[in-house]
């Protein structure tokens, strides 16, 4: 499984426009050689480079199993119509909290897992209640890593 972004390039700066410096907007993700089986798909990002622990940017699952993209400026909102539900971040929020590192350059993972069942959790699940939710449901999983520095 392969997962890419119109909105940056592997391993590459994800531009200001998703970031606490921009619009804060989440960027566009799209996947591709999904297993057949796959019947939901879940989405962590996070930043193992913050201080103290790694940071959780989005958590976003049981995403249907014929969804293939997620556009520019995906609502924060609790269930997202036809698109998935939404975990709370690390601030506390749901849905997607932008790249906004306090110092140097940040890894962030965007992480997609195919399962072969919904999770079937409330909106406001964490990573690690997903992540637990998750086990022996994981058919195969993509990572598409950006990387983010303060401009100002």
């Amino acid at each position: 499984m392969k997962l890419l972004s119109d909105s940056f390039s592997a391993d590459s700066k994800i531009p200001m426009k998703f970031s606490c410096e921009g619009e804060g907007i989440s960027p566009s993700l799209k996947w591709e050689d999904v297993p057949i089986e796959t019947r939901s798909f879940a989405l962590i990002v996070d930043d193992p480079d913050a201080p103290n622990r790694t940071f959780v940017h989005w958590v976003l699952y049981d995403l249907p199993m014929q969804t293939r993209n997620l556009p520019e400026g995906v609502p924060r909102e609790p269930m997202l119509e036809g698109s998935g539900i939404q975990g709370k971040n690390d601030i506390g929020q749901l849905g997607y909290t932008p790249p906004c590192p306090p110092s140097g350059i940040h890894r962030y993972f965007f992480k997609l897992y195919a399962l072969d069942a919904p999770l079937g959790l409330d909106f406001g699940a964490t990573k690690q209640d997903v992540e637990a939710a998750m086990e022996n449901h994981i058919l195969a999983s993509a990572q598409l890593v950006g990387r983010y520095q303060k401009q100002r």
